[in-house]
């Protein structure tokens, strides 16, 4: 392994990049696998990243784990995430590494979230280099899938996201590798790295900003394979979809049970032997393998069981089933109308009911924390409509959507809208969810208020899913006016009224509910080679804290992760908390706060991780070794009837020593939001 590359670019910087060559690349140029991410490869995913890249290499291809400007110790300061400029020096890194000496001249592309999604980007310039792409847990519309849902800011997540890269944007580059350079670049990320919260926020409607980096304004763009993958609990699942649907070239998805993350990894469970199954994708489309890839199945699905909530935290019952060609003349739209299914609830629904804790996070790691729980509490605050029990087995695959006619007390209004499997001991599971910012019923780039009291007919689609309704199992249709904290409320006290006869539930309903779909490598994950980085046990809590006097409701939510590098000597902790506080009936009174911690130490004194001493006279060439840096932020998001209020801080350290300290703030005009 190349522990560390410069990857020089055109405007003379350069990105860091390390490399892992098979054995056989010094006697012929082998076929490259590129990672091209901001999230440090040199501690925060060094971990993952010797579980993939080896693999990778022992195949037979070079592997080249990137991170872009602005992060880790490549040079720079990070412009946005997936701008223009990332995307221009993504190009010039493909073009780089097919130039170089052990490699053929093909590039193929990975990567989770961020990298799913860059990958997905550069395809769509049409680099020579670029011979196929595996993306994980990605999107093609950034609107549609990463702050926003329906029109709908989602509240959990644009604060939380934006304080995220608020930190580790603020993260230096390590002296060690880039030298005394390292401090004059610090500052520079400190002072001018974005203030993303600012920037989406600013952004309500689906303009240029949010369609630049969109694939989806030109699928046609995309001229090589690709291989889609997302999870069940994964909020960017939907994307498999409009890819299947919409690419013209040979295009293969795989939706299994757990979240965002790699499938290898994955939680929760089962997860399946991934790499192979990448292995086999380069081969095909690099190699040229006759291995039969392309006669895959165009989608692999996990077809989960509805069991109770809580039993299936770590691992989901279940089995895989397969779509020869997607899509599947085996999947069938069935509509539900209302008419013949129960109805509960008031059909005026209050924008400041609490609702929505039962649904876990948006964003979700796999985690106990983050998963949803019994939905009977907010099922109970909600409009719902409960179709009889199924006589046999129903399974449904793919995109999701619920029709009704409603209107609002207001110019404005919001719906979350929610498919749940009801079980005979009555315990309710959320199978999918969606949200519907009731301005956008006609385009999310052109929102129009609403007459208040004149009825509108919208359709609201949920994430698309995968779920098995057991014979005895009800499905059920939850409807509400807030979501809270998944959903940013409505800014002003609103009643939305429903007409309970208008509902209609379309389903994808597969035909066959006794297959099986086998695979050798879908299978336990073969075990991950030994990594250097020491990995303490990671821990996220989820606590709510309601007073029932008050009426108000407080989430709170606290991770961490703390690891050591055993051969570097690198310690990395990083610690995170959301909160989000509400008081029902107060249409404004929403907060999010968001508070984070990114600490790097390293010592040369025996031992490799004795304490600094407060006082020590620091040196560059002695901040090499006996480094201490720490960085911790706080933002926070609140609103009135006509604004959002947005403040952020940075504070960065030296040992003990507070060495920078920033605050931002801003008044953000609401735009039908």
């Amino acid at each position: 392994m190349l522990r560390q590359v410069r990857i020089p670019l055109r405007d003379g910087n350069s990105l860091s990049a390390r490399i892992w060559l098979p054995a056989s690349s010094g006697e012929r140029p082998v076929p490259a696998v590129l990672e091209y991410i901001p999230h440090r490869k040199a501690d925060m995913t060094a971990a993952r990243d010797d579980t993939i890249h080896p693999v990778f290499a022992r195949s037979g291809y070079a592997s080249v784990r990137v991170d872009t400007r602005g992060a880790g110790d490549s040079d720079g300061v990070m412009d946005d995430e997936y701008a223009a400029r990332e995307l221009a020096d993504g190009l010039e890194v493909l073009t780089w590494i097919a130039a170089q000496w052990w490699c053929d001249g093909g590039v193929g592309i990975i990567g989770t979230s961020w990298g799913g999604l860059n990958g997905l980007q550069l395809a769509a310039l049409r680099p020579p280099e670029l011979r196929a792409v595996i993306t994980v847990c990605s999107t093609d519309d950034r609107y549609r899938d990463a702050h926003y849902n329906g029109g709908v800011i989602i509240g959990s997540e644009l604060l939380s996201e934006a304080a995220t890269m608020l930190a580790h944007n603020a993260r230096p580059q390590d002296p060690r590798v880039v030298g005394a350079s390292w401090r004059d670049n610090w500052f520079d990320r400190l002072n001018n790295s974005p203030v993303s919260s600012e920037i989406w926020l600013g952004h309500q409607r689906r303009d240029a900003y949010w369609k630049h980096g969109s694939v989806a304004e030109n699928f046609s763009a995309i001229q090589v394979p690709v291989l889609a993958v997302s999870g069940l609990y994964d909020q960017y699942r939907s994307t498999l979809f409009t890819l299947l649907n919409n690419l013209d070239i040979p295009t293969q998805a795989i939706l299994g049970p757990w979240a965002h993350s790699y499938p290898h990894q994955a939680a929760p469970g089962p997860a399946i032997d991934f790499l192979p199954e990448a292995v086999r994708w380069w081969d095909r489309w690099m190699k040229d393998a006759d291995n039969g890839v392309e006669k895959q199945p165009d989608l692999r699905v996990y077809m989960p069981t509805g069991v109770r909530p809580g039993l299936d935290v770590n691992a989901r019952p279940g089995r895989w089933v397969a779509e020869p060609v997607w899509p599947s003349p085996s999947v069938t739209e069935v509509s539900y109308s209302s008419a013949y299914a129960v109805r509960a609830g008031s059909t005026r629904l209050s924008s400041t009911e609490l609702i929505g804790v039962a649904a876990g996070s948006w964003q979700k790691r796999g985690d106990a924390a983050s998963q949803p729980v019994d939905q009977r509490e907010d099922d109970a605050r909600s409009f719902t409509v409960t179709w009889p029990e199924v006589d046999e087995a129903l399974e449904i695959v793919g995109d999701i959507a619920v029709t009704l006619t409603v209107s609002a007390d207001q110019p404005h209004g919001i719906l979350a809208v929610r498919l749940n499997d009801v079980a005979p001991d009555g315990s309710s599971r959320l199978v999918t969810h969606g949200l519907f910012n009731l301005t956008h019923r006609d385009s999310h780039e052109h929102p129009l208020s609403l007459i208040p009291g004149q009825t509108v007919s919208v359709t609201v689609p949920l994430l698309a899913s995968a779920h098995r309704f057991e014979p005895g199992h009800r499905f059920r249709v939850s409807v509400s006016a807030n979501y809270w904290p998944l959903a940013w409320p409505s800014p002003s006290q609103t009643s939305v009224t429903l007409d309970p006869a208008s509902i209609t539930l379309t389903l994808p309903t597969r035909a066959d509910t006794d297959d099986t779909y086998e695979q050798t490598e879908f299978t336990t994950p073969t075990p991950s080679p030994r990594s250097a980085i020491r990995l303490f046990p990671e821990e996220t809590t989820r606590t709510v804290v309601r007073d029932m006097v008050a009426g108000t409701q407080d989430i709170i939510i606290n991770s961490e992760t703390d690891q050591h590098d055993e051969v570097d000597g690198l310690h990395y902790y990083a610690w995170a908390q959301d909160r989000y506080l509400i008081t029902e009936g107060i249409a404004t009174s929403a907060v999010a706060e968001c508070r984070r911690v990114e600490h790097y130490r390293r010592s040369g004194l025996p031992g490799g991780a004795a304490p600094l001493a407060s006082n020590t006279v620091r040196t560059v060439e002695r901040l090499a070794d006996d480094w201490d840096v720490k960085i911790v932020t706080f933002s926070r998001m609140s609103g009135d009837a006509s604004s959002f209020f947005l403040t952020n801080q940075v504070t960065a350290f030296e040992g003990s020593q507070e060495i920078f300290s920033r605050n931002w703030s801003a008044t953000i005009p609401r735009d039908h939001t």
